[in-house]
């Protein structure tokens, strides 16, 4: 059996897409029947692996050598899709220090990080490679760190693998598949499962749990009823796993072709009352529209327009898609009914960004992806006191320089939270948003927005005020700022008489007309 890969076209395009409660989108897989298929999938990694002279190379000093050598784990699965790319894994009978005996005189540089693991590191002509022995780990059940023992064969390397379709080899030297426990067979299926039993594998390892949720995201696999059922059950000892583990795993799937999907597998399953308990608590609260069955639903939703906006040549826009996932996170929080059976969630942007700073801290994202991300909550609804185009052109000034550097995020995600299914009410959110882009377009070309400063620098605000370098400098500049948001560029001379009046009110007096 043989896979091919059918991605769904893009709804969207870079306007406001009006698609409802929209369900999630179909899982991307469609196994294909025909005779001698197996033969021809593992043709086509041969034929793939031509790209990578460097395999074949190692396969021939290590055979040389009397060991064997096989390209393994993500590396056999991204080929059998026909998307081998990157780096490239291999697991092999030779211990680590015959690895490292036989990458000398051919690699271009070495690193042994890894060799308390088995695993050397190489890179030859631009290519990286790992190589690491056949291994056969023990867990302690408390930790997720392996007593590191090594095995004899791969068949035993495969076995204690996380999923069956990562735990195939391919032979270098004969050209054959090695598939213990069905992973060819799981890939093309389009399942998601694991060689030991799920509650072994996750014992051992709790982090494949929130493995799983990003191999759904990335392949668009559906995870086996059995692995569920551990991942429900199991959700708590995730609590053994560091933070910035936990972060690399929920980045890779937020930036999969499917994040939804890897989304709401991490909540159904409990995962996420562990890692990211705010997307959970989401689930019960009714958004002030009244158009979707909860604020979680629609913020999958934002999610998958969001992405929809994003540019098709650059690489997933982790910070918008977190955006756009944690956008509403404030709403339960700040939810009010009503008289007359409303419901308000008035400054939930400002507690929601305080609650995103809070949980991307907690999860050890970078100091930038946080500020940007809490940023980018904090802003996404000041968009709708913009009214039919009310807003001075002071406003529209503070709202491009509030977003600075993230102004083009912020328009993707205020047209992707746009989710009714009012056609009317969308194109005319649509028409408004238009409307605003232009102004700040017209705006910046007249004025260069990104590079908003007062018509006076420091050193002509000390001279003219006879301050020295200090807190009042820095008020006095703060003061022409704002005035440049609210009228615009000034002439020099309007700027110094401005800066001289302001400056009488503040009990300074110039030296000009002491």
């Amino acid at each position: 059996m043989v896979l091919m890969v059918v991605r769904q076209a893009d709804a969207g395009g870079h306007v406001i897409n009006p698609v409802g409660d929209r369900p999630a989108r179909p899982i991307p897989w469609l196994p294909v029947s025909g005779s001698n298929l197996s033969a021809t999938q593992e043709n086509a990694v041969v034929e793939l692996l031509s790209a990578f002279p460097v395999a074949d190379e190692l396969a021939d000093r290590f055979a040389a050598a009397g060991h064997r050598l096989y390209l393994v784990g993500g590396s056999v699965r991204d080929a059998l899709l026909g998307r081998l790319a990157g780096d490239l894994d291999f697991t092999t009978d030779a211990r680590p220090p015959q690895i490292l005996r036989l990458l000398s005189g051919w690699a271009d540089a070495v690193w042994d990080t890894g060799i308390a693991f088995g695993t050397v590191g190489a890179t030859k002509r631009g290519q990286t490679v790992e190589i690491t022995t056949f291994r056969a780990d023990d867990y302690d059940g408390v930790t997720r760190n392996p007593e590191v023992t090594f095995g004899d064969t791969v068949e035993g390397d495969l076995v204690r693998r996380d999923f069956t379709v990562n735990a195939m080899a391919f032979d270098l030297v004969q050209r054959v598949l090695v598939d213990p426990t069905g992973g060819r067979a799981a890939l093309a299926a389009g399942v998601l499962d694991t060689p030991a039993t799920p509650a072994q594998s996750f014992g051992d390892d709790p982090l494949r749990m929130l493995r799983a949720t990003r191999f759904v995201s990335q392949l668009g696999l559906r995870p086996a009823p059995r692995v569920v059922e551990a991942m429900t059950a199991m959700a708590g000892e995730l609590e053994r796993i560091t933070p910035e583990r936990v972060q690399a795993e929920l980045s890779k799937l937020l930036c999969g072709e499917h994040p939804r999907a890897g989304v709401e597998l991490m909540v159904s399953t409990g995962l996420a009352d562990v890692v990211l308990p705010e997307l959970p608590a989401m689930k019960l609260e009714i958004d002030e529209h009244h158009q979707h069955k909860d604020v979680f639903h629609h913020s999958l939703v934002v999610l998958e327009q969001a992405i929809d906006l994003e540019d098709r040549e650059s690489s997933p826009d982790l910070v918008l898609r977190l955006a756009a996932l944690l956008h509403d996170v404030g709403k339960p929080e700040t939810r009010r009914f009503e008289p007359g059976g409303g419901v308000s969630f008035h400054h939930h942007e400002v507690v929601g960004a305080k609650l995103v700073r809070k949980r991307l801290r907690a999860l050890r994202y970078a100091k930038d992806v946080v500020e940007d991300v809490s940023q980018l909550v904090y802003l996404h609804l000041r968009f709708h006191g913009y009214g039919t185009g009310e807003w001075t052109d002071s406003a529209v000034r503070r709202y491009a320089t509030d977003a600075g550097p993230l102004l083009s995020r912020l328009h993707k995600l205020v047209r992707a939270d746009c989710t009714t299914r009012n056609k009317r009410k969308a194109n005319a959110l649509q028409r408004t948003y238009d409307d605003l882009e232009r102004r700040i377009e017209r705006l910046a070309a007249e004025e260069d927005l990104k590079r908003v400063r007062p018509d006076l620098d420091g050193n002509e605000i000390m001279r003219l005020l006879g301050l020295p370098p200090g807190p009042q400098v820095g008020k006095a500049w703060k003061f022409l700022k704002e005035l440049r948001l609210d009228r615009g560029p000034l002439d020099h001379d309007e700027a110094v008489a401005e800066l001289l009046a302001w400056a009488r009110s503040e009990g300074i007096e110039p030296p000009t007309t002491r």
